[in-house]
């Protein structure tokens, strides 16, 4: 069974990934495109998010059930997925 705790951990990393992208909300993009967001800083907080995932994999390796593996797997595969998306000039 999956520990709840976890499960809210890698869920709040991903989410704030996300909205450091601009996903989860209207206010966020509205944000970014204000100005107020600065774009390089967004992906700076999605990248931090997902090496933090990345070292959860890490440390967990082997002591995760079926389904925290597969929320951790789909969490980094997808934050992997949009960061490889951002144009060029978002920078690294």
């Amino acid at each position: 069974m999956p520990s709840p705790e976890f499960v809210g951990l890698v869920n709040s990393l991903h989410a704030t990934a996300e909205a450091a992208l601009g996903d989860l909300n209207a206010a966020t993009a509205s944000a970014a495109r204000d100005g107020l967001l600065h774009e390089s800083r967004a992906r700076q907080t999605a990248q931090r998010s997902l090496n933090l995932l990345l070292m959860l994999a890490d440390k967990t390796r082997g002591n995760l059930d079926f389904t925290e593996a597969d929320l951790l797997t789909g969490a980094i595969s997808s934050l992997r997925e949009r960061l490889a998306e951002l144009p060029a000039e978002l920078g690294h």
